[in-house]
């Protein structure tokens, strides 16, 4: 009887010691755990269907801006949708595990700087800037974005201190400011490591465009790029036309208004 006895104890001592560890395991262990955000992943086809989508709104915008006189303010609210949609994109393309390693950030930094270059031209005329230069084209708001992703990614106390000197004269130099910069910076950390911060940081920029804009249809791009992700139709990628048709587009423009004068 004593045996019994014994056995039963030591049997309900493991069938306790087996349910506190399963709950100890279906449990979190942190408030973080309990709220852990979803990791950023799309697939490629949305992407693509993103960027393509932002150059359609963009000619949309610029022929308002510049044929139009921004007459039509239906085609001005479809055009602040634009920049925050490049920006996430190359934001989620530097948040790519192994994009440091693969050199990336120079052969991206070198696109933006020569077809920026080759933009500024026809950027200056269209847009009769009264400096003759400022602000920088939006090619220039990327490139500050790159140049202060890719020293924060290298690390280290003089890389840190230098991508915070390129975002802070960079953003003041560039079309759209610190908004499109820290836009892009917020969608390439929250890619790397998915966090409150770099959610809010995001929607903040957007915000803050209002601004530059006037309004707060930048944070249309919220809704596109939420339903981005059930995307299904393969397009072309066609990677050199985003980059050739920016300087080219503008270059047109600035044609067809010398003609109309």
């Amino acid at each position: 009887m004593a045996r019994l006895r014994s056995t039963h104890r030591l049997k309900w001592a493991r069938a306790k010691v087996q349910a506190q560890a399963a709950s100890a395991a279906a449990v979190p262990t942190s408030g973080a755990a309990r709220f852990a955000l979803p990791r950023l992943e799309l697939d490629e086809r949305s992407l693509v269907a993103l960027k393509w989508l932002a150059l359609v709104l963009m000619v949309v915008d610029h022929t308002n801006k510049y044929l139009f006189d921004a007459s039509h303010a239906w085609m001005y609210a479809l055009g602040r949708v634009c920049m925050p949609l490049f920006v996430f994109v190359l934001g989620y393309n530097m948040g790519r595990p192994g994009f440091l390693e693969s050199g990336a950030y120079g052969r991206m930094t070198t696109r933006l700087l020569i077809f920026g270059v080759l933009a500024t031209p026809a950027f200056i005329a269209v847009n009769q800037l009264p400096s003759g230069w400022y602000p920088l084209n939006i090619f220039f708001a990327l490139l500050v974005a790159v140049l202060g992703a890719w020293m924060l990614d290298k690390g280290g106390r003089w890389f840190t201190i230098g991508a915070c000197l390129v975002l802070a004269w960079g953003g003041a130099l560039v079309e759209f400011w610190w908004p499109a910069v820290g836009a892009c910076l917020a969608v390439w950390a929250y890619r790397r490591n998915p966090s409150v911060g770099a959610l809010l940081s995001f929607v903040l920029c957007l915000a803050l465009l209002w601004f530059i804009n006037g309004n707060f249809w930048a944070l249309a791009a919220l809704p596109v790029i939420f339903v981005a992700q059930w995307w299904t139709w393969e397009l072309s990628r066609a990677r050199s036309v985003f980059y050739w048709f920016y300087p080219l587009h503008l270059w047109a423009f600035w044609g067809a208004l010398v003609w109309l004068v």
